[in-house]
């Protein structure tokens, strides 16, 4: 027994997905595209694993894929994505009455009920019809009532060089909101055929998926503008010392947010949308398209409609990205603004500290002589009282001239026992 990885029959199972069965004219396949819920999940699981009466499920080696038959002629295909599932129908005859309507017989009828009870909204709901040569498909484009000014046709092949199809479509909705193309295998079958309409149909799949960013895209646009003119203002304030700083400081966070809360619900779907539009260009070019005289070409049409789109939806990105960087730049502006006057308040109070600390000092000095006056001046008095007595004690004795000099000797002497004083308490 083989000690697999755990995820090794996944991985495995990936490589497997997306395949379908061999196709061949005449013939017709129906899909559906449904864009879910997470909770809708496995109920849509549950009610693909649950089939109509007579139907028979196939090999399913994948939880992401399941496969079997509905009915006389009648296989389905399933298959989740990230957020989309797909729902194929094929169905080995061509379900077209004599005046070129959709016309499904009983068994068609009840498969495409089951695949419509699945779980979902549906994003795309295409019929292929698949007849043998161009000559049956042009006995049939009258009835399909498409028009003519948009009209699409061109061959497409698994090579360059190979047998090629021919399809024709407006991509506009017919009878139930169904699209509808219409194809002519012209000796194409088995899997080159499969795989030539497999592509075709992931390409407007994916394209569709795509397009689900245009509208998110167009919508933020206003945000956008409203964003970059309130930039436009703020950064002129910014200049003003009038305006408080944190009036500004308020408004940028204000603003910061609001771009934060808008690429929060607008980046997931911009960056689905740029990853299924480089699926859409792998996938045209995977055709290997050939231009049909007189119509435009499925790659004229993808480029003059999809393409605008996809650009739309690139330059909100950027302009998103590029106002972020202009909101972090005034930010750094406005913090450089309150580091500045922060600096210069700081400087204004060492400034006035020093003033007072000189101020102090000088009081202080002025104290201290002042000090030493009135020291020396009780310290004198006491030796006048001295000398007073011995001279009631000896007679003769004059205690002016002694005062007269021990006056000066005792200011020094103050002065000097004050100073080493205050040096001993300092140190």
């Amino acid at each position: 027994m083989l000690n697999e990885h755990d995820l090794r029959q996944r991985i495995v199972g990936e490589m497997h997905l997306r395949r379908w069965p061999h196709v061949c004219a005449p013939s017709t396949i129906l899909q559906f595209v449904r864009v879910l819920e997470p909770e809708q999940r496995e109920a849509e699981l549950a009610a693909v694993g649950t089939l109509p009466p007579g139907g028979l499920p196939g090999r399913n080696e994948n939880p992401r894929h399941r496969a079997g038959t509905l009915g006389p002629g009648i296989v389905f295909g399933w298959e989740r994505q990230s957020e989309a599932s797909t729902t194929t129908l094929f169905i080995d005859r061509l379900l077209v009455d004599e005046h070129g309507n959709f016309a499904p017989d009983p068994a068609a009828r009840d498969a495409i009920t089951w695949a419509m009870r699945l779980p979902g909204k549906i994003l795309r709901a295409i019929r292929v019809l698949i007849v043998a040569d161009d000559a049956a498909a042009r006995a049939l484009i009258p009835a399909m009532g498409y028009d003519p000014l948009d009209l699409v046709s061109c061959h497409i092949s698994c090579q360059d060089g190979d047998q090629a199809a021919r399809i024709w479509s407006d991509f506009r909705f017919r009878d139930e909101n169904y699209g509808q193309i219409l194809v002519a295998a012209n000796g194409m079958e088995g899997g080159d055929l499969s795989r030539s309409v497999q592509r075709l149909q992931e390409l407007g799949n994916y394209r569709n998926l795509a397009l689900l960013g245009l509208p998110v895209a167009q919508d933020g646009w206003k945000l956008l503008d409203r964003v970059e003119n309130e930039l436009g203002v703020l950064t002129g304030q910014v200049a003003n010392p009038a305006v408080r700083d944190d009036d500004l400081l308020s408004e940028v966070t204000r603003l910061s947010a609001d771009l934060i809360a808008h690429a929060t619900e607008t980046d997931y779907r911009l960056s689905a949308t740029e990853a299924y539009a480089r699926i859409v260009e792998e996938r045209l070019e995977g055709l290997h398209i050939r231009a049909c005289p007189g119509h435009p070409s499925l790659a004229d049409f993808t480029q003059r409609r999809f393409l605008p789109a996809m650009r739309t939806c690139a330059a909100h990105r950027r302009r998103q990205e590029q106002l972020a960087v202009r909101t972090e730049r005034l930010v750094a502006l406005l913090r450089t603004r309150i580091e500045t006057r922060i600096e210069n308040q700081n400087g204004r109070l060492l400034a006035s500290m020093e003033r007072s600390s000189t101020r102090q000092l000088r009081l202080q000095q002025l104290v201290e002589g002042l000090s030493v006056v009135a020291l020396s001046y009780y310290g004198i008095s006491l030796i006048a009282h001295m000398l007073e007595g011995v001279e009631a004690v000896v007679p003769g004795f004059h205690p002016g001239p002694v005062i007269a000099v021990l006056t000066p000797i005792t200011l020094v002497g103050m002065w000097l026992g004050l100073h080493h004083l205050k040096s001993r308490i300092l140190d």
